[in-house]
């Protein structure tokens, strides 16, 4: 009898222990794991919820027994998770700065026990920032370079007239693209898998131009007109194209082109009335190679006056493109802000000028096409 009561006693005690083991088993796994909601981590926005969080930004995943989380992933790109920052009421986590290749705008907790728990929740990551190209007037076949910010790949290049480039490299702020046969004149358009921009400058901007040598308008120095560039010379971008040659001295007097409006019928008049009324919004753009380093004496433009004004505008040196065609870009209240008489409207045209005087020696061999003055902003 005392021999049962002894072998029952020890079934009870193993049985408990296969209970005690299976509640072990089932409290390690845990109840069911839920997100409640995203925050911020600053205690005083704690209260700020998110649906979605910027690469690299820092976020509180609240729910409940979440203590079991192994990995996070917000679409393909898996977070570095910290274990002490991770508790059975929430996670602290920072969202990858890699960029997805896939774009679920999911985010993901996978558990010890292989349970995985999707949430809603986007990256936010911006749509391509383009700023300006190094040159605005490519020929086709040629590299053109964009400039910008948050150039992801895979990403497309699209000119107007609906032609895409083939891309040559691409970083995050910059994109060489060949220029394809049927680029037409007007923005481009550069595509990510986050969002699409529309550049606010025009590819082969031919808007606006106050001088320019097709055809060649003006008083003086017709022989600077470049139509047929020999050996070393650059190559034509848009039409003909002035060249200086020569070793300028010491405040000597050397006017390119331009002149009064009656000596430049076409040209003069192309200049908005908006430009003159309002040169905030406007930028006074050309585009200029260097042969030789633009180191001395000074590019004077005179632009949009009713009568010359030798002082104003002074662009200075120095400034060298080694040889390559380059767009640049002056903001038109610099030079309306020069003049010591500012312009008004004048629908018979306005004097035009581009004039090199200043100190010291200058090598000269200087490019100048283009002369163009354009809204900032895409219109």
């Amino acid at each position: 009898m005392k021999t049962f009561k002894y072998l029952s006693l020890i079934l009870l005690i193993g049985i408990g222990m296969v209970g005690g083991i299976s509640s072990c088993n089932k409290d390690e796994v845990g109840p069911t794991p839920r997100v409640k909601y995203v925050r911020v981590t600053r205690p005083s926005s704690s209260d700020s919820l998110l649906i979605g969080a910027g690469q690299g930004q820092l976020i509180a995943i609240v729910g409940e027994n979440l203590g079991g989380a192994q990995q996070v992933w917000f679409n393909d790109q898996q977070a570095r998770l910290t274990p002490t920052y991770v508790s059975d009421e929430s996670i602290l986590v920072s969202v990858p700065s890699q960029i997805p290749t896939t774009v679920t705008n999911k985010l993901k907790i996978i558990f010890k026990d292989g349970y995985e728990l999707l949430y809603d929740f986007v990256v936010q990551i911006s749509d391509p920032e383009v700023d300006g190209m190094v040159c605005e007037f490519v020929n086709e076949g040629d590299i053109a370079v964009i400039r910008g910010d948050y150039f992801y790949e895979p990403l497309s290049v699209t000119f107007s007239g609906g032609v895409k480039g083939t891309l040559v490299a691409v970083t995050a702020t910059e994109i060489q693209v060949r220029v394809p046969a049927g680029a037409a004149s007007g923005p481009i358009t550069v595509t990510t898998n986050f969002g699409e921009t529309k550049s606010n400058f025009w590819f082969r901007d031919t808007r606006n131009m106050f001088i320019s040598s097709d055809p060649y308008e003006g008083w003086w120095n017709s022989s600077y007109v470049v139509s047929n560039p020999g050996a070393g010379a650059p190559k034509k971008i848009s039409g003909n194209y002035i060249r200086y040659t020569k070793n300028t001295g010491p405040w000597s007097w050397n006017e390119l082109a331009g002149g009064p409006a009656s000596a430049m019928p076409n040209h003069s008049k192309n200049i908005p009335n908006e430009a003159i009324t309002k040169p905030a919004d406007y930028n006074l753009k050309f585009e200029f190679n260097t042969l030789k380093p633009y180191n001395a004496s000074i590019i004077r433009i005179n632009c949009a006056l009713n009568a010359e004004d030798n002082n104003a505008y002074q662009w200075q040196p120095p400034f060298d493109t080694k040889g390559q065609w380059q767009t640049v870009i002056i903001p038109f209240e610099e030079v309306v802000a020069s003049y010591a008489v500012k312009p008004t409207i004048n629908p018979n045209g306005y004097w035009c000028r581009l004039l090199i005087q200043g100190p010291g020696t200058l090598d000269a061999d200087l490019c100048f096409d283009n002369f163009r003055v354009v809204p900032k902003v895409l219109k």
